[in-house]
């Protein structure tokens, strides 16, 4: 059986986690899990949510790609990867648009865009509140390029990827039922 990736794309707070968490539970598809510089939120644990480094240990991975996005480091590694699909031949990861298109030049027909949005983006600031994440890195986060760039598809990947709109979770859901029964 062929390997391949789902990656989770789109703005922070449309629902990318959300989205692994419930392919993962649901259909058993494990989530590859990356390496980031940012401090742990409360409840996460190394090794699960992300590999924690620090500006010395993170240089020392092998990355299919990395950037940095609102003063930290994250990226992903190709024995991340490799990890992952010694468990499943199908595994999804999170990623922002530039990675993305990384996977998708590096790993071709391996790979399935999924960009994960919402038809307002005004919810988006709500959802990063709402989840507790620190005022000032939400401002600093909705002010950064990054954040502006995934905000829209690139027009690269305009007819590559599958755009979900993420504003009802029970439909979200049932879109992600019938893509993942069309991969099997």
């Amino acid at each position: 059986m062929e390997k391949h990736v789902i990656v989770l794309m789109g703005p922070a707070g449309a629902g990318k986690s959300t989205v692994a968490s419930y392919i993962e539970e649901k259909w058993q598809i494990p989530q590859v899990i990356t390496h980031t510089t940012r401090p742990k939120r409360e409840g996460e644990v190394d090794g699960v949510d992300y590999y924690f480094e620090t500006a010395t240990t993170f240089p020392e991975n092998h990355y299919l790609e990395q950037v940095e996005y609102a003063g930290n480091r994250y990226g992903s590694s190709m024995e991340g990867l490799e990890r992952g699909w010694q468990k499943k031949h199908l595994v999804s990861i999170v990623l922002d648009t530039k990675g993305g298109e990384t996977y998708r030049k590096v790993l071709g027909g391996k790979v399935c865009l999924w960009y994960i949005t919402v038809s307002n983006a005004s919810i988006l600031k709500e959802r990063l509140v709402g989840r507790g994440d620190d005022e000032a890195a939400i401002e600093k986060r909705l002010n950064s390029a990054e954040f502006k760039r995934d905000l829209e598809l690139p027009t690269n990947m305009e007819g590559h990827a599958t755009v979900i709109y993420n504003d009802n979770w029970n439909e979200t859901k049932e879109e992600i039922d019938k893509l993942i029964k069309g991969m099997k």
